[in-house]
């Protein structure tokens, strides 16, 4: 991991719980004594303790490592939400249909920000019977390249991964697309709008 639980977080955490120092230290079988030391600076909790604390928050151990609850707003599997994440050590590209907490290779990783396509990221789009061909005209060097398109439906995500020195281009099919997401390995994830037909 990238950072360990401060005593800051486990306070904030368990106080968000409605948990006293005592209730904490009893679930996870040490003494309050020692959760106020944790709390208060003077010492960490042991590796082994991690997932026992984890549970007694209500947590993963991945949000107690980031010292965030991540509570998901995406509960009616709104498409329009969806997050990608990609991991800057082995080029994994992970995709949630909402806010989560995500690591890879022992990084925490941020989810991608949208933007609007400039000059350079525009996406064009053409049907093809009952099919989107879209292509970007951008350089696809092994250090400069398009690294996937995805098609966001209302129902789900398809995305074709790309590679250096090939072309970027995909098919997607037309019923229920809604948008277009292309990442940059230098300058971001960009949107382009489904052509309504």
């Amino acid at each position: 991991m990238d950072n360990y639980i401060t005593g800051t977080a486990i306070k904030r955490l368990r106080e968000n719980k409605g948990m006293t120092q005592d209730g904490l230290a009893q679930k996870i079988f040490v003494s309050n004594k020692t959760v106020s030391k944790w709390e208060n600076g003077h010492g960490l909790p042991d590796i082994s303790l991690m997932e026992p604390l984890a549970k007694a928050l209500g947590i993963s151990v991945i949000e107690l490592f980031s010292g965030n609850e991540v509570q998901n707003k995406n509960r009616n599997f709104n498409m329009k939400k969806v997050q990608f994440y990609i991991c800057p050590v082995c080029g994994n590209v992970i995709q949630a249909t909402g806010e989560a907490v995500i690591s890879c290779c022992g990084i925490t990783l941020p989810p991608l920000e949208v933007e609007e396509p400039d000059s350079a990221h525009t996406l064009k789009i053409e049907t093809v019977e009952d099919e989107y061909y879209v292509h970007i005209e951008h350089p696809m060097t092994k250090e400069h390249y398009i690294s996937f398109i995805a098609a966001v439906y209302d129902n789900g995500v398809q995305m074709v991964k790309l590679y250096p020195e090939s072309s970027a281009e995909a098919r997607f099919k037309i019923s229920r697309a809604k948008f277009f997401l292309t990442f940059c390995n230098h300058h971001g994830l960009f949107r382009t709008d489904a052509v309504r037909l």
